[in-house]
């Protein structure tokens, strides 16, 4: 059995396994340190006062064997299912990736659709999205093999503990290729450079067991027999049949929303939240948070977290990038869409992060003739107004972050991240009043709360629009299926029901159970 301890110790101890043993078996008065061996459980940084500390869990192991349990992976086993029942999945980001998976450690073959390209051939497009600014439709930072998580940081941390096992999620990460670190570090984070060969393992292994990936296939319609759902209809006029669908489209595929809509299945507007991306020199962040004028080698680019109240309405940091990179996310021509991502080690000069507020029904009741696109169409107006307002390919609209306060162009923008470029502009241009003034209040606040944050060093590079879905597909809160239609299984961030990479693959999971679940009573 082994013997768990914390420990509270300096970075440069917390960096060395052997200083870290020596601490152990002094605090538990043992007599000989070559008969235990130590596994570190969690790690997380103490930054709320200098000096700053790192707070360990280790486990402490009689003799040098670390027990199966303890070094054990918990990952579903997968089996051939190459003539077994199959579900079509739509999508190929975590959460179609992983439903994939449980559909085959449960014995049923998946067909996962995917509208873009497989991962190598998408960072082609990323490239020309970058270098030549032309936006291929279905294949770009949302669309493609991973989905918007491959090119968006790959953060795991989540909130989804209620919903179904984190443990799992990490450890199948692991198992193809991640880190070990992501099971022990409080805010686990993959690194974009690493997810590429992660999410093609994954697909190897779900194409070895028989399954079926399908790249360059749009889904444009459905087939369905009374009220369940049959066929998929790809652009190329394949129909493929199914026993059920799982629909883990993203929350970007604005094609399918639309399609629903003009179907008459059932979907709703949804909020979401709307605002720019800030990006500060990562040695302000660390300055800011470390308490020190330089980071020192021991320890990980500083990351913030900020959620601040105005009249009412949350405004909040999103997916915050330390050493980070802002991405030009267009999905169609003529629009300006940003995020962030960073590579595993952290190591570009710059951190960014959205920082958004809420869009309700009372921001959008300009569109309320578009129903349940109401904020979708909100959402496109928004990243219309950055294209027009720049006119110039994908380089983005930006100002200083205190001449956004003051409501004046800035004369000249600092060195920014993102690769097309910036262009000074009001950006009460692009963001509504309410949305500018609800940020512009926020920071006002961030001021005097956060002081060294409030600088003009900072630049604002606006919209940070795809925070999540604007619209949600309701389905039954116990079967996990669509209202309306039989077989059809809306899931992840694109129907509404999670919120990163990790909550993503939770629901999928669940999908994909659901949905076998349902297919053994019909």
């Amino acid at each position: 059995m082994a013997e768990i301890i914390d420990l509270i110790v300096s970075p440069a101890e917390a960096a060395s396994e052997d200083v870290v043993k020596s601490i152990c078996v002094e605090k538990l008065h043992l007599e000989n340190a070559e008969t235990f061996s130590i596994r570190i459980l969690k790690r997380s940084i103490d930054a709320r006062k200098a000096p700053v500390k790192i707070q360990l869990r280790v486990a402490v192991y009689a003799s040098d064997e670390i027990s199966a349990q303890a070094a054990s992976l918990q990952i579903p086993q997968l089996q051939n299912v190459r003539n077994a029942p199959e579900i079509g999945i739509i999508g190929a980001g975590p959460a179609g990736l992983f439903a994939a998976l449980q559909l085959i450690h449960l014995g049923y073959k998946p067909i996962v659709i995917e509208r873009g390209k497989d991962v190598r051939e998408r960072r082609r497009d990323l490239a020309q999205l970058n270098k030549a600014q032309i936006v291929n439709p279905n294949s770009n930072y949302c669309f493609g093999e991973g989905g918007a998580g491959t090119y968006s940081d790959g953060k795991l941390y989540t909130r989804s503990h209620k919903r179904g096992s984190i443990q799992q999620i990490l450890d199948t990460f692991i198992h193809f290729g991640a880190s070990p670190d992501i099971a022990v570090d409080a805010h686990p984070h993959i690194g974009t450079n690493k997810l590429p060969q992660i999410i093609r393992a994954m697909r190897q292994s779900i194409v070895d067991c028989g399954g079926e990936v399908l790249f360059n296939s749009l889904v444009i319609d459905f087939e369905c027999a009374g009220q369940n759902i049959r066929k998929i209809i790809l652009q190329n006029g394949k129909k493929i049949s199914v026993n059920a669908v799982i629909l883990a489209t993203g929350h970007s595929a604005r094609d399918i929303f639309r399609l629903f809509q003009q179907k008459k299945w059932l979907i709703e507007a949804k909020n979401f939240a709307l605002g720019v991306r800030i990006e500060h020199p990562q040695a302000v962040i660390d300055q800011m948070q470390y308490h020190c004028a330089v980071r020192g080698e021991y320890l990980p680019p500083a990351t913030y977290k900020i959620v601040r109240q105005v009249a009412e309405k949350g405004v909040y940091s999103f997916c915050m990038c330390p050493g980070g990179v802002i991405a030009a996310c267009a999905t169609e021509n003529g629009e300006i869409v940003t995020n962030g991502w960073s590579p595993s080690r952290r190591n570009n000069p710059f951190a960014n992060s959205g920082f958004v507020t809420e869009v309700s029904a009372n921001d959008t009741r300009t569109f309320a003739k578009e129903g349940a696109l109401s904020a979708m169409a909100f959402q496109a107006m928004v990243e219309q107004n950055a294209y027009r307002s720049v006119g110039d390919g994908l380089k983005a609209p930006a100002q200083r972050m205190l001449d956004f306060v003051e409501g004046k162009v800035s004369a000249h923008l600092p060195d920014c991240s993102y690769y097309p470029g910036i262009v000074a502009v009001d950006l009460r241009e692009v963001l509504t009043a309410n949305i500018y003034q609800t940020l512009r209040t926020a920071l006002l606040q961030l001021k005097k709360f956060m002081p060294a944050y409030y600088t003009n060093e900072a630049v604002l590079v606006a919209p940070e629009s795809r925070t999540s879905s604007p619209v949600r597909i309701p389905r039954d809160a116990q079967t996990l299926m669509h209202v309306q239609i039989g077989g059809l299984f809306p899931c992840g961030e694109g129907a509404g029901y999670a919120g990163g990479i990790v909550s993503a693959a939770i629901d999928g999971i669940r999908c994909a159970e659901a949905a076998i679940k349902w297919l053994e009573k019909v």
